[in-house]
């Protein structure tokens, strides 16, 4: 019961932190522009992460929930806005 538990918090995290990548990315660069491509690798490792934990019970949920975090993070950051927006502060 605990591994299911701990798979379907991990699951809600992933969508939420994908849900609002989508969503800031929309806002952002509307729907001409939108980072299909970076969304698409956002799943993708939210799905292996998932797998992951359901596969390995010695994972622990917080390195799970971290390494997603981090990925994210790495994802949106080689986003056209956030690079045009380091751009623009380096120059």
């Amino acid at each position: 019961m605990k591994k299911v538990m701990q798979t379907t918090l991990l699951t809600a995290f992933v969508i939420l932190v994908t849900a609002s990548f989508s969503y800031a990315q929309f806002s952002v660069t509307g729907n001409t522009n939108f980072p299909f491509f970076h969304l698409g690798c956002l799943i993708v490792g939210g799905l292996i992460i998932v797998s992951l934990k359901r596969k390995y019970s010695k994972l622990y949920m917080s390195e799970a929930i971290g390494s997603f975090a981090l990925y994210a993070l790495l994802v949106s950051i080689f986003t056209a806005p956030v690079v045009d927006a380091l751009k623009n502060l380096l120059n």
